[in-house]
């Protein structure tokens, strides 16, 4: 029998604003110890790690689908792809000498430079040897059709493990010992025809309506509750389309179209140290990292001579999780959007902190969120697109300057394999007019930033990475931390 997945309303529109400039794919690199995985000879041993990949794939199916279009209507599907090669996806690459952490940067931003090739599963997972210090790399890399951030972060636990304990899969890799073995195996489910598609859709769209008819009719029987989801959906659409009508600053970091090309660069902060923060000034961790953020951009836009006091409004897309906790498991993207006005105009670290906290009180206050998700809802029930035409219509009126998003990760360490990951530096995608995104992840006592760029337009974005770290020990030094001494570096080597 045949089968099919159409995509939600939230993961259809990342492939509808995706074009040349604008990659709508995330990723991450990850920076390993060799230890368990080395070979006599000193590699990484890849037939090993292929052999486990291989295992962890045949257990999700999307990893081994593909899109297809459904006729006259559009929307797109996931079929099985039964030419499905994990060779095509896992790649293998070498660092020339000396391995530093400059040129895994540079390695990194030509990965995330390329488009995701939509005629075949859309993810690939780089194993990168000759990095200095005895250590390997990783880089994934996903559309976001597939995934949000706590979808990947799933993902990520289930690749890896919380302890160095690697017994279960080394028995899986066991069967694979041969270089170049086959993955495990699997069968390909037949892909509907184009009628078959088409019939699905208009079934699922009558199904969607009769669905938003009982729950029309289930509202009218309780006082209030009908009239409650309608000023739901119009009040946080319509709070958010108000919020994004105000005009933002018109600066450098917004050009008329995005490049194709990226720079990724990062930096490791001390998370016991933003707690403490906090703890100290107020808010929460999420708060101090966008007013580290705030900073950091006013730092650097007065670098470009731009006029921070006088310049209007920065906006940040900051994206918020509502996925429920019988999704956690899933893929796709259950994510809703705030646009977070911030102070880059307000000079005091101290009084930028409280500004985002009294900014992130009021939004959280607000109904924006529910909004939304009703919203794509609405859309999922219907098949209309109106969450990718939110997202043009965000593009066309410049609703926001930058990507700003916070996935919370695992305290503990993780192990692949037997080797540990000692950091982890995720990608926001660059939306049109954007030339920056920044990404953190808290993982092992640590808050991972990756800092994503516009290759041509951000010649400086390393100087942007030691602006959050500047930004991060000024608001350490207000909450009466002593200073980091010498020999605790927060930041990597130059880009």
């Amino acid at each position: 029998m045949s089968h099919s997945e159409r995509l939600s309303a939230l993961d259809a529109a990342f492939l509808d604003i995706e074009h040349r400039g604008a990659h709508m794919h995330v990723g991450a690199v990850g920076i390993f110890e060799r230890g368990p995985l080395t070979r006599p000879g000193g590699a990484v041993d890849f037939d090993r790690l292929r052999a486990h990949v291989g295992s962890i794939i045949g257990r999700n199916p999307r990893y081994r689908q593909r899109l297809v279009t459904t006729p006259l209507l559009g929307t797109p599907a996931w079929v099985d792809d039964d030419r499905f090669l994990l060779d095509f996806h896992l790649r293998h690459t070498r660092l020339p000498a000396p391995g530093d952490l400059r040129q895994l940067k540079r390695l990194a931003g030509r990965v995330f430079s390329q488009r995701l090739d939509r005629d075949h599963p859309l993810w690939e997972m780089w194993i990168v040897e000759g990095l200095e210090g005895d250590r390997f790399a990783l880089i994934a890399k996903l559309h976001h059709c597939m995934i949000d951030g706590v979808a990947g972060n799933n993902l990520l636990t289930t690749l890896l493990r919380g302890t160095p304990d690697d017994r279960l899969a080394s028995e899986i890799a066991a069967a694979h010992t041969v270089p170049g073995a086959p993955a495990p195996s699997w069968q390909a489910r037949p892909a509907p025809g184009p009628l078959a598609l088409l019939g699905r859709e208009l079934r699922h769209r009558a199904d969607g309506l009769h669905h938003l008819a009982r729950m029309a009719q289930a509202s009218r029987a309780v006082p209030g509750d009908l009239e409650h989801r309608v000023r739901e959906l119009v009040g946080g659409v319509g709070s958010l389309i108000t919020r994004a009508l105000r005009p933002t600053a018109r600066t450098s970091f917004n050009p008329p179209r995005t490049g194709p090309h990226r720079r990724f660069d990062w930096v490791r902060l001390d998370l016991a140290e933003l707690k403490a923060v906090k703890r100290a000034l107020g808010g929460t961790v999420n708060d101090v990292a966008l007013a580290i953020v705030a900073g950091a951009l006013r730092r650097a836009m007065q670098r470009r001579g731009i006029d921070t006091d006088h310049m209007g409004e920065i906006r940040a897309l900051v994206p918020v999780n509502v996925r429920p906790p019988s999704r956690d498991g899933a893929l796709g993207n259950h994510v809703a959007m705030h646009l977070v006005p911030l102070p880059c105009g307000v000079a005091e670290p101290r009084a930028r902190l409280r500004a985002v906290t009294a900014t992130m009180d009021e939004l959280k206050r607000g109904d924006a969120v529910g909004g939304v998700a009703a919203l794509e809802e609405l859309a999922d029930a219907t098949g209309a697109g109106v969450v990718a035409a939110l997202f043009k219509f965000a593009g066309l009126v410049r609703a926001f300057n930058v990507t700003a998003t916070n996935v919370p990760g695992p305290p503990f360490p993780l192990y692949l394999l037997g080797s540990r990951l000692q950091e982890i530096y995720p990608l926001v995608p660059l939306f049109e007019h954007h030339t920056v995104g920044l990404a953190l992840f808290s993982y092992a006592g640590a808050m991972h930033v990756g800092v994503a760029g516009d290759w041509h337009a951000t010649p400086d974005l390393h100087d942007l990475v030691l602006d959050l770290e500047a930004e991060h020990t000024a608001l350490v030094t207000l909450a009466g931390l002593p200073p980091r001494t010498a020999a605790e570096p927060a930041i990597a080597t130059y880009n």
